[in-house]
Parts: structure tokens; C-alpha cells; sequence
């Protein structure tokens, strides 16, 4: 028996938990509040796809008489080969089973339907990842293709990371989601509500709280709901994650509470805590609640009572994976590009440098809500105390950080610490792609275990990055993005189309940045999404000031997506189909000599961007003279050295080589005996291992106490090796 029960409703994501239930349960092991979660969505996915869900689903599309396209006549007629091969797939996906990926290459070995068509040269593709991933991808599309059987013959509402995601979407009112819950179960419906129901006997809890991070989560979550109001009475239910805290933040229909005994906004530790407490106590006191709508008196009542303030992030204990199972969840690879692969194929540990946006900005963003605006950074030491504390839970040294964009400084300090502890991790992160990430910087990050990360480009135009209040200028992202990508860090752009006032020039001129940005290979990745308004960015909340004229409806349910006419009247929904036909080329390196006329079936304008616009912002990466404050920090290892004499014009003096070794190559570099007795002490000094760093001005004077001039020193060609080589300024 557990006093609450956290769920993760279908579906989300195959590779790796949503760490909402795990953030919770960290937090309540610090309450003594026990506490079971588990990932429905994954456990309904491994329920359908094994040998006896797939003898399953073909018989109930056989018995409706659904199976209708050639498709799904293939795919039927082809059942034994799928039933055969299910289960070794599945296992393979899960890392269980990697020999059977030499089978799974052989060309005739899985079934192939319509996902296998389209079906890339793998030996082009895939030729830099290796057989592993081949198969991967291949048995991806195999899972695809049984997908497309289930839409469209069992259920047309399933998606691997989504169900009746539409239910959920700019749902400004409940009732189409209402009667959908009246209707009869769906197939899937009746898979989640059986395991639903033997959870809940097995954990028997008090409360029960879904967390609901996208529409496509939502109809499951309210179809639980119904289910524990039904059968299990006694047990409260609250909703709570990221779906309400944008979408539900106006909720006025109290039909929602036929289903839901709360709805709780934002954070939600102290909200849960006090719900807990108010269930499990008998004052009948008016009860104080923490940002939670309830029913009250028969209306819908929005309950901030308590005075209490939310706990810091230092309070809120390591995020706790038991219960899930880890072991069982399945790594998928969708597209042949390493960066893409990374939210699909693997096992990442979730965790939060910092609370919040550190920037909080831009103006398509929520940063009115608190999730954006309250920002708190967590210590670079707590947060690799977390991070050992989780790889001794899981056995996984993969880490996502899942902030807003993860701020510099703390990166750099997260770096140092992680560094000095020779915890060997792998992580990624999202960043805003600023001027503090400098090539030293971005080497720091590499040796630290950084392999990439993703960064709002959105639209690729000055003057737009100027309105979306970015604080970047197109210039200053082509380098920063060269300094990953020449340290070997993968990057991926966030790419904007549709931005209020954007003009069609300022959309061909921004694909135009993009491709150049790809043909340099600076960028490996990117995804174009268009501008879509929500009621808590400043847009949202001061429309007039962008040129646009919202459609108000009148809300008693969801309120975030606004639909909206732009003064423009340019149609963005027409560039959708080019750019993303475009940039998929890109990502495979090919295509750049197209021209952009190319991508589009209507007539565009020729851009204005001059050719080689990034490659010049490139050639003009000037780095300035180092700060006082700048901190010095040396990766290498200790040289060793030799003293020789020198002679030149009858002259000779004394000089000392050091040589030094590194993981792949050595280099040596030659100095006077005197520059070369203090850089042999200095480097002791520096290296990161050493308890304090020291910082510029501080190596300055120790130099000159002995010697003359730092700056010639410092600049000179022997130092410039050594600074490619190991020694940082940062």
C-alpha cells in the first residue's frame, strides 16, 4: 500500500520516462510520503506490441471488417511474419538483443509495407552509424507500419507519443471531450484501464495524481479518472504537469470534476503535499490549498489559499526512476541524423540545471507564467550529487537536461565539477546560442561529457530576432554554433516561420541563412515549426503591438493557442511543405546547389542574402584581450621536460622543451629556462583538478614578481599551442 499513486497517462515519449512522476516522487521521499509511479503510456505500448497484442489487434480488425486499404491488406495478409518477429524486435529495441541486428539488416527479413518505401540509401545514411542503427531505424519503420495498421483498422485516435491528441488541442471548451467520454471504450481505452485497475488494486492509494505534459495526454488521463470514480470512489484524483499549467489556467466548466477532485497549476510539490494533507487529516476547517481548482459549494472555485511558499530547488530532493521500468523501454532511431536521434534512441536521465528562463524574454514564449519567469539555478555541486545519486539508481550515465535554455555560467561551473570528480557522464542540454559560449568555453563542455545541443535560431532575419526580443543577431549564431561544432558538440536549430509582420523576403532570406549554416556544417540538425500564438506570451497578451487581430472565444475549458489574422495577410501555411523538404535535405548534406525557387511550387523572390554571408561572419570571430577576472584553467596532463642550450651568432642560453601527451597525439612546445620553470609550476596551479582556479590578473602578477612583460608572454607562439591544446581562458 502507497499513500499516492503517480501516473504518466498514455502516450509520451518510447525511449525514456517523462520525469514529472520521477520530480514528484524525489520530493515526496523527502515528506516521508510513500509514493508508486508508473508510465501507462509504456506499459499499454509493451501490452500491444508483443506477439499476443498483435494475435489480438489483427483479430479485431479482421472481425469489423476494417481492413480495407492495400496497405493494411498487406500488412494482414503478411500477420504471421509480424507475429514471428514482434517480440525479438521489441527486445532488440529495449538493448536486450543486439546480435539480432545483423538479421534485421538482411534486405527480405522484416515485412515491409508502405514506412519501407520511402526508405533512404542506408548505406549512405547510415554509414557513419553503424549496424546497430541501421537496424534500429529498420525495425523503427516496422513498428511504424504496424502503427498505420492500428490507426487505420482498430484505432484511429493512437499515436506512439500521443492519443486523440486533437481532443486536447485549443479545446476552448469541454463538451466535444465530454460526450467522447460517453461513447463507448476504444480498444486502447480498454488496454489502459485494465492495467489502470490492477495498479491500483496492487498499490491501493489515497490520492491518485496524473501528470498531463501535452494534449495528447489528456483523453487518457480523463478516461483513468472516470474509471477510479467509478470502481474505486474513495480514492481522490488530481491533474496536474504541463498541460494544465498553460491550457487550464481559465478553467470554469465544473463538469471537469465529474472526473478530477483537483486541477493543480505549476510547481507541483507543495500543491500535492497540501492536497495529501488535507485528504489524510480530519480538520473539517476550511481547507487551504496551493494554486488547485476544486468544487466548491457545486462551482468551480480557484483555491491559493495557503500562505505557504514553494519550496527551493536546493528543498526538493533527487529525482527517484523506481517503479518504472527502466529496463523495458524502447529505443527508436525516425530519422538517419545522429543529433534527431537523441530525443528518440536511448535512455536519458531527466534533471534541471535551473528553474525558470534566466533569460525570459522572448516574446512568443510564456514568460508570464511561472514556469518561465520564476527562475532559480540549482548548485553545480547538488546538481552532480543528483546525478551520481541517479546513476547508482538506474545504471544509466546519460543525462538530459531539460531546462528552458541552460544557463552559461552554471554550465561552465557544472562542467568544472563534473570534471573534478571524474564522474564520466554523457549529457545534452538546450541553450540560447549567445556570445558567452566561446570556443574554450564549448571545449570545456566537450571534455565534460557535452555531445550537443539545441538552440532557438527561430527566424533567421535581424530584424525579427530584434522583435522576438532573442537577443542574438543572425551573425553571432553562426559562431557560436561553429565553436560547438568545431570542439565536436552536435547542434540542433530551432527554426520559426510565420512570426508576426514576417514579410516573404525575410522567409526566403531566412531559409537562405539556414542553408548556408548547413553547407558550412555548422548546424546538423534543425526543425521548422511555425509561429503559433499563446495567451501567455507577451504577443498573446499585447497582440495589437505585433500587427495581428486575435479571434477571442469565449473559454470555460483550455486557453493557450489563440488562431489569429495577421495584418500581412500573407499565408505562412503555404511555405510549410518547402522548408521542410528543404532543411530534410540539408540535414543529409545534399542539395545545396538548389536553388530555393527550387522547394516551392509558387513563385518566390530571390534573396537578398549575399552568398557568403555566414562564411565572412565566420572569418571575423575575433577573440579580445582576456578580462582580469577571466579564469584560467588547464585539461592536460603534466609535461615532461628537458633543458638544452641554444646558440645562435656565438650567443647561447639555456631553453627547456616540454612535451606533453594526450588522449590521441603529443606536442611539445619550447620556451627559455626561466618562461619555462614557471610555466611548469603554473600549470600545477592551474589544472582543474586543483581545489581553486586561479584567474588572470592573478597569473599576471605571480609572472612579473620574476619576470617582465605578461602580455608578450601570454600571446606568444608557444602559449598559442598550448591554448589549442588544453589551456583555457574562461
Amino acid at each position: 500500500m502507497k499513500d499516492i499513486l503517480l501516473i504518466t497517462p498514455p502516450f509520451t515519449q518510447l525511449n525514456t520516462p517523462y520525469p514529472a512522476t520521477a520530480y514528484l516522487k524525489g520530493f515526496l521521499n523527502t515528506k516521508n510520503i510513500s509514493s508508486f509511479q508508473m508510465d501507462l503510456g509504456m506499459e499499454v505500448i509493451l501490452e500491444i506490441f508483443s506477439k499476443q497484442g498483435l494475435v489480438n489487434v489483427f483479430d479485431f480488425a479482421a472481425n469489423k471488417n476494417q481492413i480495407i486499404t492495400d496497405n493494411a491488406k498487406r500488412i494482414y495478409a503478411l500477420k504471421e511474419d509480424y507475429l514471428q518477429n514482434i517480440d525479438q524486435v521489441i527486445s532488440f529495441l529495449q538493448g536486450k538483443n543486439q546480435t539480432f541486428a545483423r538479421q534485421i539488416c538482411i534486405d527480405d527479413f522484416l515485412p515491409q509495407a508502405s514506412r519501407f518505401q520511402s526508405l533512404d540509401d542506408l548505406e549512405w545514411a547510415f554509414g557513419n552509424m553503424g549496424i546497430q542503427d541501421k537496424a534500429k531505424y529498420l525495425a523503427t519503420l516496422f513498428l511504424e507500419d504496424i502503427s498505420d495498421f492500428i490507426i487505420e483498422c482498430v484505432d484511429s485516435n493512437f499515436g506512439f507519443s500521443r492519443y486523440a491528441e486533437r481532443l486536447g488541442r485549443s479545446a476552448n471548451a469541454f463538451d466535444e471531450l465530454y460526450y467522447a467520454l460517453s461513447d463507448d471504450l476504444s480498444y486502447i481505452d480498454k488496454i489502459t484501464l485494465e492495467l489502470l485497475d490492477q495498479t491500483i488494486q496492487k498499490v491501493n492509494p489515497k490520492l491518485i495524481c496524473f501528470s498531463v505534459p501535452f494534449p495528447g495526454n489528456l483523453y487518457s488521463s480523463f478516461r483513468c479518472a472516470q474509471l477510479i470514480k467509478n470502481k474505486f470512489p474513495g480514492i481522490k484524483t488530481a491533474m496536474g504537469g504541463g498541460f494544465p499549467n498553460t491550457e487550464l489556467r481559465s478553467l470554469k466548466d465544473k463538469r471537469v470534476f465529474e472526473f478530477f477532485d483537483y486541477i493543480t497549476l505549476d510547481d507541483g510539490e507543495l500543491p500535492i503535499e497540501l492536497l495529501y494533507t488535507n485528504i489524510t487529516t480530519s480538520n473539517e476547517e476550511y481547507k487551504l490549498y496551493k494554486r488547485t481548482f476544486l468544487l466548491d459549494k457545486g462551482n468551480v472555485f480557484y483555491n491559493n489559499l495557503s500562505l505557504r511558499k514553494d519550496y527551493q530547488q536546493k528543498d526538493l530532493g533527487t529525482p527517484d526512476y523506481s517503479d518504472l521500468q527502466l529496463a523495458n523501454y524502447i529505443s527508436v532511431i525516425e530519422i538517419a541524423n545522429p543529433m534527431h536521434s537523441l530525443w528518440s534512441d536511448g535512455r536519458w536521465n531527466k534533471l534541471t540545471m535551473a528553474h525558470g528562463c534566466y533569460w525570459g524574454k522572448c516574446t512568443f514564449c510564456d514568460v508570464s507564467l511561472d514556469y518561465i519567469k520564476l527562475y532559480e539555478p540549482v548548485a553545480a555541486s547538488l546538481l552532480v550529487d543528483r546525478m551520481e545519486e541517479i546513476i547508482a539508481q538506474t545504471h544509466e550515465n546519460g543525462f538530459h537536461f531539460v531546462d528552458e535554455a541552460a544557463p552559461p555560467a552554471l554550465m561552465k561551473a557544472l562542467a568544472i565539477e563534473i570534471i573534478k570528480r571524474k564522474v564520466k557522464v554523457t549529457w545534452w542540454t538546450n541553450i540560447r546560442f549567445e556570445k558567452s559560449f566561446t570556443k574554450d568555453l564549448c571545449i570545456l563542455l566537450k571534455n565534460s561529457g557535452c555531445i550537443a545541443v539545441s538552440g532557438g535560431l527561430e527566424v533567421a532575419s535581424d530584424r525579427l530576432l530584434a522583435l522576438i526580443q532573442k537577443g542574438v543577431t543572425v551573425e553571432q549564431v553562426a559562431k557560436v554554433t561553429n565553436h560547438f561544432t568545431e570542439t565536436g558538440i552536435m547542434v540542433h536549430a530551432y527554426l520559426m516561420y510565420g512570426y508576426p509582420t514576417q514579410t516573404i523576403q525575410e522567409t526566403v532570406d531566412s531559409l537562405e541563412m539556414v542553408r548556408q549554416m548547413f553547407e558550412l556544417g555548422i548546424l546538423q540538425s534543425g526543425f521548422w515549426h511555425q509561429f503559433a500564438l499563446t495567451a501567455h506570451s507577451p504577443v498573446g497578451l499585447s497582440p495589437a503591438e505585433y500587427g495581428i487581430i486575435p479571434e477571442q472565444k469565449s473559454i470555460s475549458f483550455a486557453h493557450n493557442d489563440i488562431q489569429f489574422k495577421d495584418k500581412t495577410g500573407i499565408d505562412h501555411d503555404k511555405f510549410s511543405f518547402g522548408l521542410k523538404k528543404s532543411l530534410f535535405n540539408y540535414m543529409h548534406g545534399i542539395c545545396f546547389d538548389f536553388p530555393l525557387q527550387e522547394w516551392f511550387d509558387f513563385k518566390i523572390p530571390k534573396t537578398t542574402v549575399k552568398p557568403d554571408f555566414i562564411k565572412k561572419a565566420l572569418e571575423f570571430d575575433v577573440t579580445f584581450s582576456e578580462k582580469g577576472t577571466t579564469r584560467i584553467i588547464w585539461l592536460g596532463n603534466k609535461p615532461t621536460s628537458n633543458v638544452f642550450t641554444k646558440s645562435k651568432k656565438g650567443n647561447s642560453w639555456e631553453m627547456m622543451q616540454l612535451v606533453f601527451q594526450d588522449r590521441k597525439n603529443s606536442f611539445e612546445i619550447s620556451l627559455d629556462k626561466d618562461n619555462g620553470n614557471w610555466l611548469l609550476k603554473t600549470l600545477d596551479k592551474i589544472n582543474i583538478h586543483q581545489k581553486e582556479t586561479l584567474l588572470f590578473n592573478q597569473l599576471k602578477a605571480d609572472y612579473e614578481t620574476t619576470n617582465e612583460n605578461f602580455e608578450l608572454f601570454w600571446y606568444s607562439k608557444p602559449m598559442k599551442t598550448l591554448k589549442e591544446n588544453g589551456l583555457l581562458v574562461l
